[in-house]
């Protein structure tokens, strides 16, 4: 069989040499051919990578970029702040908001500086949307790997309120922990800015101090940037440097208003797919939050102090006499105004008020809101609940007292201070409960009340109209006031920029609690040009709503602009803008209220309910303050209408004087702020 299969090869080996030659050469020129062109195709994708680098190279901008996500404008002028720091400093960099920045551009980016505040519980402000969605989406992408940002360096400043629990600050931490998922580099460790701790603008410089003084030292600068850890960072885990580690971010002693801890809380932000380095290095600590004087802000049984030694330090710079752990005093400029003879304050010109002899205090410091034309510019702390160590309602009233007696004797030798009215200074028979904060958080306000009035001590008490379940419990006060600052939800929330997300309807809520008072009731408006100023029609829906005794309608009161408030003198009316608008609003009362009072110098106009305190065409504003005393020591029931007293012709709406008392002697600054004394001509009081 195997002889018989070869003579069959050689057989066909003879007749056909040719074929399979030329089958065999072609096959081999084929392969050769094949494999020739394998390399040459990994050659040009080789040459194609190296020239795509080189190419992303020469795209990457070689000036850094400066993002700010703003919503307010506090993250826009801090941002322009470090520009110009950059820039005079010959450091280039452009400076854009993030509603104009093209996320796709970050790849490209070599160094990085964002700005961003947190905006409504959480969000991101309205600009930064899309570049929050984009490096979120990035992030979740599975195809996107942890290397698209691996050429970028960057550092983040986060602007927001500790007061919103463990969303604190949660923008700029979500971008911190996203852009390291995606390969970046973070240069410095997230400071978290908190506008409540009154001290935004020093930790934001110290913060851009580092960035400059790092740039310039080149040990910010390309491949020789030194990463989290480095000299340029120092004791990162200082609260008083305002850097916090990135995750962990929020401390449980801060957060009791039943929002998840903080153990959970970080549970929620686990680095995705185990892109994101570990920021866990720095340790744990319950207190990140805290102040570091612990001794200081922490009391018996765990419950800290209200008053940090930094929030006392800014509120002692701006005059405040501070009471124990939460509580204040301070001298009005009025008092001192009366005290020389100058004429009072527009509570002087409405109610009868002797302003020399009236306490400006508060116990509590805190507040639900951080408006923007708050005139203590957030150096006061922020919460939704009361969460602090508590003092007693007793020793804050004598405390109050005391400090206060103490600031009016230190006007003794002041020129122009009369002698007999330094002595009624020393004792006071008015306190205004409104110095700065929320007064009626304080869960002991009706024993405090109850302390002012047992000493013969009227009560002006100032509500931000974010607790109707307090205003409802609240005990008669010779004046309650509600702040109005807005009448439309939108409005509402630009201007007062509460922490309550229902915030509108405890607004109307509060103003609904009003008609179960007897106690004399008020609307305070504060005007604000550009803002609220012209929205009549919303604010005579709102009359209803609570049924006010008066409506006080004042222009905002410019007091400076900072980080935490853009308000420039463009947006304070005009006496003129005010009386307009006071006129307009009681015409859409249908004559249910009526201008009374006004008081030029305060910018002030009063309205009043006709039907209650206009007798006989006589306005009746003023208040017999010890028939209101009496009427509180008897236990029995009693309404407003007990207790008004006769309003001076000086006073009424129209009067020449203006609501400036003729028995006092008025001052006018000129141009060269030499002071000229201006006596008015004295005419007889109708009033006793």
């Amino acid at each position: 069989m195997a002889q018989k299969l070869q003579m069959v090869a050689e057989t066909v080996a003879l007749r056909f040499p040719i074929r399979i030659t030329v089958v065999a050469f072609l096959s081999g020129a084929s392969l050769l051919l094949w494999w020739k062109s394998r390399l040459l195709r990994r050659r040009r994708l080789r040459a194609f990578a190296a020239l795509s680098y080189n190419n992303s190279l020469e795209r990457s901008n070689p000036r850094g970029k400066l993002l700010f996500a703003s919503h307010t404008g506090t993250s826009k002028t801090l941002a322009q702040r470090l520009f110009t720091q950059l820039s005079s400093n010959n450091i280039p960099f452009d400076l854009l908001n993030a509603r104009d920045y093209e996320p796709e551009e970050l790849c490209n980016e070599s160094l990085l500086l964002i700005v961003a505040s947190t905006w409504d519980d959480g969000e991101p402000p309205p600009d930064a949307v899309f570049l929050a969605r984009w490096l979120s989406e990035s992030t979740d992408d599975f195809r996107i790997g942890s290397l698209l940002l691996s050429r970028c360096k960057f550092a983040i400043f986060g602007i927001g309120s500790r007061s919103y629990g463990p969303r604190f600050n949660a923008v700029a931490r979500d971008f911190s922990r996203q852009m390291r998922a995606l390969g970046a580099s973070e240069i410095l460790p997230l400071c978290q800015g908190d506008i409540d701790r009154g001290d935004l603008d020093e930790v934001f410089e110290q913060w851009s101090t580092k960035i400059v003084s790092g740039l310039l030292e080149g040990e910010i600068s390309g491949e020789n940037c030194k990463s989290v850890g480095s000299s340029l960072v120092g004791t990162v885990k200082t609260v008083s440097d305002g850097y916090v580690d990135s995750e962990e971010g929020y401390s449980s002693e801060d957060n009791n208003d039943g929002v998840e801890n903080s153990e959970s809380y970080i549970g929620d932000l686990e680095d995705i797919a185990g892109k994101a380095p570990s920021r866990r290095s720095f340790g744990t600590s319950s207190n990140v939050l805290d102040d570091p004087a612990s001794s200081a802000t922490t009391a018996e049984h765990g419950q800290r102090a209200m008053v940090t030694p930094v929030i006392r330090a800014n509120l002692e710079k701006q005059g405040y006499k501070i009471i124990g752990s939460h509580s204040g005093v301070k001298l009005c400029r009025w008092t001192k105004s009366q005290l020389r003879g100058r004429g009072g304050c527009y509570k002087h010109s409405f109610y009868g008020i002797e302003s020399h002899r009236c306490m400006e205090a508060t116990p509590s410091l805190a507040c639900a809101n951080k408006c923007v034309f708050c005139w203590r510019h957030h150096s006061n702390p922020v919460g939704k609940t009361w969460k602090w160590k508590m003092d007693d309602p007793l020793e804050i009233v004598d405390t109050a007292i005391d400090l206060h007696t103490k600031m009016i004797k230190q006007m003794k030798g002041v020129p122009g201070v009369k002698e007999d009215k330094l002595t009624e200074g020393l004792a006071p028979r008015h306190c205004a409960l409104s110095l700065v904060g929320e007064p009626i958080m304080y869960p002991q306000i009706n024993s405090l009340v109850d302390e002012l009035h047992r000493k013969r001590i009227s009560t002006f008490l100032v509500t931000n109209a974010q607790f109707p379940e307090r205003i409802r419990m609240l005990r008669p006060v010779t004046q309650l006031y509600v702040s109005v600052d807005a009448a439309t939800k939108d409005n509402l929330k630009q201007i007062d920029r509460p922490l309550f997300s229902d915030f509108w309807e405890r607004f109307i809520d509060s103003l609904k609690a009003l008609q179960e008072k007897d106690q004399r009731t008020v609307y305070r408006l504060t005007l604000v040009k550009g803002w609220n100023a012209e929205d009549i029609d919303a604010y005579a829906k709102l009359l209803a709503v609570g049924r006010p005794d008066f409506i006080e309608i004042k222009g905002v009161t410019y007091c400076g602009s900072s980080s935490t408030s853009k308000l420039t003198m463009e947006n304070v009316p005009w006496h003129s803008d005010v009386k307009s608008f006071s006129e307009a609003l009681a015409l859409k009362s249908n004559s249910e209220y009526a201008v009374a009072c006004e008081h030029v110098h305060s910018c002030c106009v009063l309205l009043g309910k006709v039907e209650k305190f206009k007798v006989d065409g006589e306005w009746f504003t003023w208040i017999d303050y010890e028939k209101f005393h009496d009427l509180v020591a008897s236990g029995k029931p009693f309404d407003s209408k007990d207790y008004m007293a006769k309003t001076p012709l000086w006073a009424v709406y129209g009067a020449e004087e203006g609501g400036f008392d003729p028995f006092q002697t008025r001052y006018k600054k000129e141009r060269h702020h030499r002071r000229v004394p201006r006596e008015v001509a004295s005419m007889p009081s109708n009033n006793k």
